[in-house]
């Protein structure tokens, strides 16, 4: 999630340096061909082009409108995640009777879901955004899109992150102790009935949040949206310098007489101009459909993870706590 008030152009340029080459080229060509070479058969009215231009910004409004409900839908579960772990770790303290192993033991293996959790849904897959090389170095370096669930073995006991190494959803059997450890505090008379079934709820709200993150992560943005929205704009971001001609040259001409240079300079500006617009409209759309990916718009789950552990192991009295996640480029992953 980027932080910063305001995107540096440092980073725009690099999503979007090889589209303003493209487009400086094209252009350019396509003018040059049109005034100095008289190939004025490649001029068409500008008409048709504003009509697709109409339809592909509604097309693209709508992939963003519904690319953005899901990022924040994601948000909103993580949030619950956030505020739930919180009542559990009370729960744990408040209903485990005079047992200290049993309350660390609960609220470190919660820990240890939260970051089995994040890595499982961090994980890529076909339908994963690929961006340019420059874009892929970045990330690369801050080492956050496929992370590798490190330090289980200083929140779990050594048996149980045995058992863990070969299940194919670690986050699941996680919970899935957790219910197993109450069954065994209640036979040890440490908590209630009602004690338990009311920490089982918390757990029930656990997996509630997990699936809802993995319906996001497993269900990919419809491709006839996303698809065809990338088709569309790049049909209307190559027929657009065609339509510029003859408009720049009917308006300078008559203003001005000959002003070559001006008039191919306005038109190879204004196309570059538009056209980075409207690919950047398509692109922001396409960076929001997948909110777990590591990226730059996506939810910074490794925070919040961290956020959560601080909180829990303040509760616990714990002096010796983690620091804070740090951006890094002004990304907060």
């Amino acid at each position: 999630m980027y932080i910063k008030r305001n995107i540096s152009w440092t980073l725009i340029l690099r999503f979007g340096w090889k589209n303003l080459i493209f487009f400086t080229l094209y252009a350019s060509l396509i003018f040059l061909l049109y005034h100095y070479w008289d190939w004025k058969h490649i001029d068409i009215p500008f008409q048709p082009i504003s009509v697709i231009g109409i339809a592909v910004a509604f097309y693209v409004g709508f992939k963003n409108s519904q690319s953005y409900d899901r990022f924040w839908e994601a948000r909103k579960i993580w949030g619950g995640i956030v505020n739930y772990s919180r009542t559990w770790a009370n729960q744990v303290l408040s209903l485990v009777k005079e047992d200290r192993d049993a309350q660390v033991t609960l609220i470190y293996r919660h820990i240890a879901w939260l970051n089995a959790l994040r890595v499982q849904l961090r994980q890529p897959t076909s339908f994963s955004i690929k961006e340019n090389r420059a874009v892929e170095r970045l990330f690369d370096r801050h080492g956050e899109r496929n992370p590798v669930c490190m330090g289980m073995d200083q929140l779990l006991r050594p048996e149980e992150v045995d058992d863990l190494e070969n299940r194919r959803n670690v986050a699941t059997h996680l919970v899935k102790n957790q219910g197993a450890h109450l069954k065994q505090l209640l036979e040890k008379q440490k908590i209630t009935e009602f004690d338990k079934l009311l920490m089982h709820h918390s757990l029930e709200e656990f997996y509630n949040l997990q699936g809802k993150c993995e319906r996001i992560k497993n269900t990919p943005f419809p491709r006839q949206y996303a698809y065809f929205s990338t088709i569309f704009t790049w049909i209307f971001l190559l027929l657009l310098p065609l339509g510029l001609l003859n408009v720049f040259e009917k308006q300078l001409t008559a203003l001005e007489g000959d002003n070559s240079w001006w008039y191919i300079g306005l038109m190879i500006f204004f196309s570059i101009l538009i056209s980075w617009i409207f690919s950047t409209m398509e692109k922001v759309g396409s960076n929001s459909e997948d909110p777990f990916e590591g990226r730059i718009n996506d939810v910074p789950m490794t925070a919040l993870c961290r956020t959560i552990e601080i909180d829990l192991r303040d509760m616990l009295d714990e002096t010796d706590l983690p620091e804070k996640v740090n951006p890094k480029h002004n990304i907060l992953y």
